[in-house]
């Protein structure tokens, strides 16, 4: 099967996983689909699990199988309709028991209990915390993600509480996954802005 074959049948695969629409110029004729949009937020996934979000930019290597890629699809939408609605989950649906933080912060415990104590920590500042998924793009077992986080500070923060404050900041992460979930991040969040928004910073 030819390079342009098989990233036509991993798009196109992902494409009715992702529930969107193939970018301009790409088409099941022979053309490269090698960027999925949904124009939308968090919406409305596939019939059988409604509640997973949504990307808004996918970008897909060329040497990923059609199985693979529905795979990597999956596991990371599951891990941001965690971040998005704080169900845990959906966090152990994605990732693996053994997963490793490589770019764990000062206090935080390793694994996934970190991830769970870091949403917690968010969420008791910005209940209403949402998450965007704006670009995804997946070569080989790394997965990059720019994410958009959103809410408003009506909680409390490192003993600071909110009073309706809009948020909205970016996270970057690179997920590694391996043979059925995740089994690694690096990740970087704007805290500066987060910090600045909720008044933490002038």
């Amino acid at each position: 099967m030819r390079k342009s074959t098989r990233l036509v049948a991993a798009g196109l695969a992902a494409l009715a996983l992702a529930g969107a629409a193939p970018a301009t110029g790409a088409s099941a004729a022979g053309h490269p689909v090698d960027r999925i949009t949904t124009g939308g937020q968090s919406k409305v996934a596939t019939a059988s699990d409604p509640h997973l979000v949504h990307f808004q930019h996918l970008s897909i290597d060329q040497g990923l199988s059609p199985d693979r890629a529905r795979l990597v699809v999956r596991r990371i939408r599951e891990l941001y309709t965690f971040w998005d609605t704080g169900d845990v989950r959906y966090l152990h649906r994605a990732d693996s028991p053994a997963f490793v933080d490589r770019t764990l912060p000062t206090g935080r415990p390793q694994g996934l209990r970190g991830i769970e104590q870091a949403s917690r920590t968010f969420r008791a500042a910005v209940p209403d915390l949402r998450c965007t998924v704006a670009d995804v793009l997946i070569a080989g077992d790394r997965v990059s993600v720019r994410q958009v986080y959103s809410g408003h500070f009506t909680g409390t923060y490192n003993g600071a509480r909110g009073h309706g404050q809009g948020v909205r900041f970016n996270a970057f992460d690179i997920q590694q996954v391996g043979a059925r979930q995740i089994v690694g991040d690096w990740h970087l969040e704007d805290n500066m802005t987060f910090s600045k928004q909720i008044g933490a910073l002038s």
